[in-house]
């Protein structure tokens, strides 16, 4: 984060903090439409052309140790091997046999030279290539090089591996994150360790708890004893970017406040002033949040399930451990962060209920709320205004308040 960065944030914590309001110009919201959130027909539009068409987050190198590795996602919807080569190259396939579709693993993970499906042996290499196949002499005039498997897109920001669906080519995995992914090499993602992972099912739709991640309003109602005891709501600055990403930075209510789950951590030394002694939650479209400090951080992955339930994955990831390896004062960094989600899911449930009631209408959003409309606007230009029905559309009246790429 450069100097002008830095300056620009430090002054929007104290305009914020003394506003009396929005600042000149801003929108008025139109109300989010209550169908976004139920109504099957949009939500099949969300699933085919939002995502199945993002870059969304596979999982880490650190689950990949030695060529031949390799773990198998179906958090997309689809399945999918993720490998590294022996040319240590990591690639992604759909876990589909070229003959008749059978699965060419059934584990979760596992380590091998190549892939052969276990239904009628065709095998390949671990960069897909078809280089056998039973009884070959029944298979007239079969080309090899036709029948490899069917690749997935897959690229890596620093240890973070990401796949996407998308038939046509999609945009290079660092020109789709735009400055996020810039400010996150300050947290050098090449180097950092996978601590922890764990998941949580909730029921309501996706997009219900991860509004919840996009403010904070709702500090001071429920998160009292917790996250509001240390950071001042009222004094933060959000930054929109293209592309649906945004910055949500929160000051701390003293300056010389420490996460005492984070005391006697290693740290990132190249962590720049504001993400040191603040509150910093990025958001990366369509469904992770990540809010990082110098002693690591968790990532938040936002899955659909259903259209009425969701999972949600925290994944924590570390600077390189020391000689003692890895630190007991994790357990207790986990455990609190733990409470304070429990807090952020504990209404998710009756959320749902309402959404699905007559008594919902829609949702009326303010200016603080304003990353929860800026991702609803991407929504409808990824799946297609025009394919959206009318009366669900969103407004796109946040343009002028996007800071360019």
């Amino acid at each position: 984060m450069d100097a002008a960065t830095t300056e620009r944030i430090r002054e929007g914590m104290i305009y914020e903090a003394n506003r009396k309001g929005p600042p000149e110009g801003f929108p008025r919201f139109s109300d989010i439409p209550a169908g976004r959130y139920v109504d099957p027909e949009f939500l099949a539009l969300e699933q085919a052309g939002l995502w199945k068409r993002s870059w969304l987050y596979a999982g880490h190198k650190d689950q990949l140790p030695e060529a031949g590795s390799w773990f198998l996602t179906k958090k997309t919807g689809s399945p999918i091997v993720v490998v590294r080569g022996l040319d240590d190259a990591i690639r992604a396939f759909y876990n589909t046999c070229r003959h008749r579709g059978a699965p060419l693993v059934k584990e979760d993970d596992g380590q091998g030279r190549g892939f052969v499906c276990g239904y009628h042996g065709w095998s390949y290499t671990l960069d897909g290539k078809l280089v056998a196949v039973r009884d070959k002499r029944d298979f007239v005039d079969i080309d090899f090089a036709c029948h490899s498997l069917i690749p997935v897109a897959c690229e890596t920001l620093g240890g973070w591996i990401f796949v996407n669906e998308d038939e046509d080519e999609p945009q290079p995995l660092r020109e789709a994150l735009g400055p996020v992914g810039a400010e996150l090499d300050q947290f050098q993602p090449e180097t950092l360790t996978l601590v922890d992972s764990r998941s949580y099912d909730v029921g309501c739709n996706v997009k219900v708890l991860l509004d919840a991640f996009l403010e904070v309003y709702h500090l001071k109602s429920i998160h009292q004893n917790t996250v509001d005891r240390f950071l001042d709501y009222r004094g933060t600055t959000i930054t929109l970017w293209p592309g649906g990403h945004s910055r949500m930075t929160t000051p701390n209510r003293r300056p010389d406040w420490v996460d005492p789950g984070t005391i006697g951590l290693p740290e990132i030394p190249t962590v720049t002033e504001i993400p040191r002694l603040n509150n910093v939650s990025y958001y990366i479209f369509p469904n992770i949040v990540m809010p990082p400090a110098a002693t690591g951080m968790p990532m938040l992955v936002f899955w659909p399930v259903t259209d009425s339930t969701m999972r949600i994955e925290c994944h924590w990831f570390s600077p390189p451990f020391g000689p003692e390896g890895r630190s007991d004062l994790w357990d207790k960094r986990i455990s609190n962060f733990e409470r304070i989600l429990e807090e952020d899911t504990q209404f998710a449930p009756q959320i749902q209920e309402s959404l699905e009631s007559p008594g919902f209408k829609g949702m009326t959003l303010c200016y603080q709320e304003r990353r929860i409309y800026h991702y609803h606007e991407e929504f409808d230009r990824r799946i297609g205004r025009n394919r959206i029905a009318a009366d669900l559309r969103v407004e796109p009246v946040l343009d002028s308040w996007v800071e360019p790429a």
